[in-house]
């Protein structure tokens, strides 16, 4: 933002809403419902959030669903530094906590102090998943990809040879923050197990 004419924060504050917009360019492995093309990062969080709000009941303990949304909306945001590291690549996951922590001081240093600490604060919340609100938040995080595969009669699973144990260690983390939803999970994995794609 070149115009002088715009107070210092409000610049700061539209240079990362700019900046964000990358999100929708960061690819992942999940197809959108039906078939569709990959989702990005943006629709995911987008997607998430939304659940999170509808879902909240079947939390395991009651949340803050303002703070819930927010975490899905900001938690992939910096992919847009680290690339997306798909959830069963295990070599990617080495290196994948030093790529997003410098994407996040560097991303979230675009905003004004108080909201940098804010969003950092929230997004770091959400990766150590120790409160109500962070494992509320990594369920959906679980849940989203896996109702667009099960859509899709589980085809990115197929695709990349992912086999059933490691759904469930995935999705030890749903369980944490919905039994009620960890069990819808269990009758869609027993689902494929049984079709032998898992």
């Amino acid at each position: 933002m070149e115009d002088q004419k715009i107070p210092e924060r409000l610049k700061k504050q539209l240079e990362f809403a700019l900046e964000i917009d990358k999100e929708k360019n960061i690819t992942r492995q999940t197809h959108l419902s039906g078939q569709g093309r990959a989702e990005n990062d943006a629709e995911h969080a987008w997607h998430m959030a939304i659940m999170a709000y509808l879902l909240a009941e079947y939390s395991n303990e009651p949340v803050d669903i303002k703070r819930v949304m927010i975490m899905c909306l900001i938690h992939d945001i910096v992919e847009i530094d680290a690339g997306d590291t798909y959830a069963y690549d295990t070599e990617g996951k080495v290196t994948q906590k030093e790529r997003e922590d410098a994407a996040a001081k560097r991303i979230y240093s675009l905003l004004p102090e108080d909201q940098a600490a804010e969003l950092m604060s929230i997004f770091r919340e959400f990766e150590e998943g120790e409160s109500a609100e962070a494992k509320f938040a990594r369920a959906m995080d679980n849940l989203q990809p896996l109702i667009l595969n099960d859509s899709n009669g589980g085809s990115d699973w197929v695709a990349h040879g992912v086999k059933a144990q490691q759904v469930y260690g995935r999705q030890e983390r749903t369980k944490e923050g919905s039994e009620e939803l960890y069990d819808v999970t269990d009758r869609i994995l027993k689902k494929y197990i049984q079709k032998g794609i898992l």
